[in-house]
């Protein structure tokens, strides 16, 4: 069973930054997908940034540029830095895992494990 557990989120002014980090509890197969979704109220849950455990990284269109997602050299913590923060990013942002390779679009599909969220508010 992997549990995840999300820090890092707050309110901030546009332009601002914040950094997420996710702690990955339990195991991990070596070949497996790693990512950042978010939920904004009504709306679906999107894929921001996701990993591979290639190392290869993709982004959604709207914060390429401005977010990175990382681990650490334990593959224990997730982080996604968000800089030149803008209001339309304001949402829930979840850490998910799935124990196989990313596939070619940020879906949520296939992703079993989730934490359980964390709140980010940028105000103009």
């Amino acid at each position: 069973q992997v549990q995840l557990v999300e820090s890092g989120g707050g309110s901030v002014q546009a332009g601002g930054s914040l950094r997420l980090s996710c702690q990955v509890f339990g195991y991990i197969p070596s070949s497996y997908c790693m990512g950042w979704f978010r939920q904004a109220p009504g709306a679906e849950r999107e894929g921001v940034a996701i990993i591979d455990s290639d190392g290869t990284t993709r982004y959604a269109e709207s914060v390429k540029g401005r977010f990175t997602i990382s681990q650490n050299n334990g593959k224990t913590t997730l982080y996604l830095q968000m800089n030149s923060l803008k209001p339309e990013d304001t949402a829930m942002y979840y850490c998910a895992a799935r124990p196989s390779r990313c596939g070619p679009t940020m879906t949520t599909l296939g992703f079993n494990y989730w934490g359980q969220g964390t709140q980010v508010t940028v105000s103009s």
